[in-house]
Order: C-alpha cells, then structure tokens, then sequence
C-alpha cells in the first residue's frame, strides 16, 4: 500500500512518483494500493488529464480531511487527512494481506502513519524522500521565523517517524543522507537506497491530443527557443546569475537566444509569483531573451511544450545531488540539451556518455567560471544541434533511469526487507 497525499487530478510534481511506481509494481509482482485524499479537499488547480495516465483497475482508496479554516490556520493536507488516512490505511492492513506500506514524502507529516501502523499492526514499512524534511542551512537564521519553526518541528518529528522504518528511499541520496547522519544506527537496521523520478515513454505517445489546448511559443524566424521546465532549485540561481552576466555584456552574441521557464514559481498556481523576472529585470534580458511562466501547467502540457522547443536547458545547483528526471524527460521528447551541471553531479557523465547534449560544468560553489565558459559553450551547443538526431543518443544510457527500471528498483529494496 502507497499513502500519498495527493494523487492524480493532482498537478503537484510528487504525485508522479507514487503514479510511476503504482504503474509498474504489477510487472514484478506486486499488486499496489493506493491511499490518498479526495480530490475535493486540494488546494491546487486539478489537472483532469492525469487520470488517462493511470493503468485501468489500479485501486485507489480516498478518504476525507479537514476544510482549511478562516483564518487559515493548518493547510499541510497531510495534517489535514492524517487521522482519516491512519483510520483507513488500519482497516485494510488488519483485513486484508498488506506486505509492505510505502509512504512517500512530502506532505512530510504523513510519514509518521508508518510509525504508528507498524506499532498497531507490525506491518514494514518505508519512507521514500522526495524532498528532505529536515533543511540544514537553508535560511533558518531568523529564529522565529516560519522556516526556522518548521524546521525545529521537522528535527523532532523525523526521528520518530523513521526510528522503526524498514527501508529508507529517496530520489537521490543526498536527499536521505542527513537523516542517516542525524539517526546513528538507521542504516544498520533500514535497508537504504536511491531511485530517480523514472521517464515514461507513454506519457509522451499521449501528448499529440494536447499540443493545441497551451502554448508558451510563437515561433520567430531566427530565434533559438530553449526551454526550462519544472521549479528551481534553491541553490540554481548563482550560477544562473552568472550566465545572465555574460549574456547581458555580450549582447550581440546571443540575439538569438530565448529561454523560456515555465511552472518555475513561487507557487503551483500564482501566476505572478515570479522568480526568474526579477534577475532578469536586473540584467536587462526580460522579455527579450528570458520569458517565465511562473504558474505550474498541466503535466502533458509541459511535454508538449518539450516537444515544440529548439532544446532544452538544464540548470543543474550548487550542490551535488542533481538528478537526472529532466534529462531523461529531455531525451524522450527528442530535444538536444543545453545543461549547466555541477562537475560532481552524476548527470554530467550520463549526458556526455549518450551523446544528448552539451554540458557546462562548473565547481561547486566556484560558479564564477561560468561567465566565462558559457560562450564557448554556448557555440559548441549551437553547432550541436545543426546536427543532432534523436536517434544518436545512446538509449542504453538512460535504460535505468525509465520509470520501470526504478520500480524494479524499489522491488528489489523491498525484497531485502526480512
């Protein structure tokens, strides 16, 4: 059984992980259920489309939550439907053969239903973390700030939730490492292990129907229209600053350019929660060479907006732990990829060794090489894609990271579990 809090007519980017996995466990006999909350209790715009994407008979159970109260007082989901979901997900463990529960985060408080299930019904359970709950270091200085008070109560709660889990998952393993660290012992008795955001090819046969419902480009003559989809990470924007550095005191080399980022917001559904606008204000470039849609659109959208781009840019972090779910997206659309990627990232070597694009590398922290670099680059990317065919990436690559290899994947982990 996979606890989520959301699901499909959800657009929130985590509901495919438990979409994926749900998708591919019956190839390797497991039969999934999935425990989510009604769709009428989200707060974010549904995406009705996303349900043509479930395999048909999938059982998915929904419970109830509480409405968001005004003022607003409590809105996590998580919080929200927690007693519902521990009610239900009790009923079907004791009725019927559960082997194992999955529970991926966030919403983060829904983690701690393992801890509380295992203790009422002995069943093993595993927390898989799409995002870290705890934020070491990432603007918790004000102490009573609202990110330093949810980070306190992460720091107490993730102890529990995890002190009896019997496996230990996450997209990447820099998202699950501080809690190994902050939880001495957890990797002896959890069985611990990484799977990406896993490509599926049907989500991109399905896109033909879409492609006239959105469309961020109006395609210009001589223009080369590269694409940004998903949010940023925290640590994305010094080195994209440095790149808008250079494209501003070289002007006229990049006339050309435009690079549009879409559902790359504040927010899933405030049209105006800009974050790239303001760099790009500050340098000159907005509207002329940087463009943002900052509300998230529908997931098949996003790959028709894949696949009418010129390419693809990639804008890797600071920190090392970048996974390579966007590449993959990439190569399925059929684009070549500019990417700016941390040299210690895994997705540097994945994209060299299949011929999928052109990579800028940068040393950590050190970004100041990318202003640099990013002409050059910027040309040997040019050159490219005059010559690029989808049929020159090495498929083999990318053979891992497809959404039934990481399945298999998680199969396996589960299968370690005594």
């Amino acid at each position: 059984m996979i606890i989520t809090s959301q699901f499909p007519p959800s657009n929130l980017t985590g509901v495919h992980r438990a979409r994926l996995f749900a998708n591919h466990l019956p190839e390797y006999g497991w039969e999934p259920i999935v425990l989510t909350v009604d769709e009428k209790y989200y707060e974010e715009k549904l995406d009705p489309d996303l349900s043509s994407l479930l395999p048909p008979g999938l059982r998915i159970e929904k419970v109830s939550a509480f409405r968001i109260t005004k003022p607003r007082t409590i809105g996590d989901i998580g919080l929200r439907a927690f007693f519902q979901l521990h009610k239900k997900a009790k009923q079907i463990i004791r009725t019927e053969k559960i082997d194992f529960l999955y529970i991926p985060i966030p919403s983060f408080y829904i983690a701690l239903l393992g801890r509380w299930l295992h203790r009422e019904t002995r069943i093993h359970y595993g927390i898989d973390y799409i995002d870290p709950w705890v934020q070491p270091g990432s603007g918790h200085k004000a102490l009573f700030s609202r990110s330093s008070m949810s980070n306190g109560v992460a720091r107490i709660l993730e102890p529990v939730a995890v002190k009896r889990a019997s496996l230990i998952t996450g997209v990447a393993e820099g998202y699950y490492q501080g809690v190994l660290q902050r939880n001495p012992g957890l990797a002896k008795k959890a069985v611990v292990g990484a799977m990406p955001y896993g490509g599926e090819k049907s989500d991109h046969d399905k896109i033909a129907a879409f492609r006239s419902k959105f469309s961020l480009f109006e395609k210009k003559a001589g223009k080369l229209q590269l694409i940004y989809a998903g949010t940023m990470l925290p640590k994305a924007y010094k080195p994209l600053e440095e790149i808008f550095k250079c494209i501003a005191a070289a002007r006229a080399s990049f006339t050309n350019l435009e690079i549009h980022f879409v559902g790359s917001g504040k927010s899933p559904d405030d049209a105006l929660g800009y974050n790239i606008r303001p760099l790009a204000e500050r340098y000159g470039l907005w509207n002329n060479t940087i463009f943002e849609y900052p509300k998230r659109i529908p997931y098949l959208d996003v790959l028709a907006q894949l696949s009418e781009a010129d390419g693809i840019f990639i804008l890797g972090s600071t920190e090392i732990h970048y996974t390579p779910s966007k590449i993959y997206q990439a190569v399925l659309a059929g684009k070549p990829i500019l990417a700016v990627l941390n040299k210690r990232s895994t997705a540097v070597g994945i994209l060299k060794d299949a011929g999928a694009g052109i990579v800028l590398e940068f040393d950590g922290e050190q970004t100041e090489t990318i202003q640099q670099d990013w002409p050059i680059v910027y040309e040997e990317f040019l050159q490219f894609r005059k010559q690029f065919t989808p049929a020159q990436v090495d498929q083999r690559v990318f053979a891992e990271f497809s959404a039934s290899e990481t399945t298999r994947k998680l199969v396996q982990l589960m299968e370690k579990i005594k």
